[in-house]
């Protein structure tokens, strides 16, 4: 991928690791496009930030996805950049029935809503020059958080959709590069974390992960080193070990 002149559209751009990309890529010489539910959000960062233009957007409803695929590709025909950011976390007992709920709205928030999005914008992208698909997934796909069950399950599934989707665009010879973000626990209000120094600052985050994507813009993965602990367990033989800590905290 590379850094500037592109025109990037960012779901769950409101805030955390979506509005904190969206800056800095507006800022490297891109077209910015924020995406989000929330118009009294959007409009607020529009105003503050001259230049990047929102779309309201709630990745769990299709109809809003098919009437946003439209909107993109009337406004702004030069799209060659999807960010999927948009998710939900919240914790989860099984042993509650109103954890079911939860599940299912992480379904499909966050797996439903970016298969749909690709699904949607993947005709806007295919033979353009430079497109690319950008998932943001999380570390807690490699080793779960056990109080969080299905966000670590929707975040596992769309590892491994990405890796097929890499696939299928590379044989189809469409041009689409596909790259899976996968974050530590950062400092955002995701989990209501953004107080926790058990976390990573979001400005550290965002200059390493950018970092990387500048020195490999051909990556298939940007894995920070808070990430590589976990992403790494079950290749190098620690993932009992990490899953018991995890279990713990």
């Amino acid at each position: 991928m590379k850094m500037t002149g592109n025109t990037i559209l960012i779901t769950g751009g409101t805030s955390g690791i979506g509005l904190g990309l969206a800056l800095r890529l507006h800022e490297a010489g891109n077209k910015v496009i924020v995406a989000g539910r929330r118009k009294e959000l959007l409009d607020e960062i529009t105003a503050e930030h001259p230049g990047i233009d929102a779309l309201v957007l709630d990745v769990a409803d299709p109809d809003s996805i098919a009437r946003a695929s439209e909107t993109v590709a009337a406004s702004h025909p030069g799209l060659n950049v999807l960010v999927n950011n948009a998710g939900i976390q919240l914790p989860e007992s099984v042993l509650d029935p109103a954890g079911l709920q939860a599940a299912e709205d992480h379904v499909a928030t966050n797996l439903l809503g970016t298969i749909r999005m690709t699904y949607a914008f993947l005709p806007l992208l295919v033979g353009k020059d430079e497109a690319v698909v950008v998932n943001v997934t999380s570390a807690l796909a490699f080793v779960p958080l056990p109080f969080t069950p299905t966000y670590n399950a929707t975040k596992a599934a769309l590892h491994s959709f990405s890796e097929s989707l890499r696939i299928q665009l590379a044989s189809a010879d469409t041009g689409v590069q596909v790259i899976e973000m996968v974050p530590p626990a950062v400092r955002t209000t995701l989990m209501g974390q953004q107080d926790n120094e058990q976390s990573m600052p979001l400005d550290d985050f965002l200059t390493e992960v950018l970092g990387l994507l500048r020195e490999k813009p051909d990556a298939k993965e940007l894995v920070v080193e808070r990430a590589r602990f976990l992403r790494d367990a079950q290749a190098n033989g620690s993932y009992d070990e990490v899953l018991a800590m995890l279990s713990g905290s």
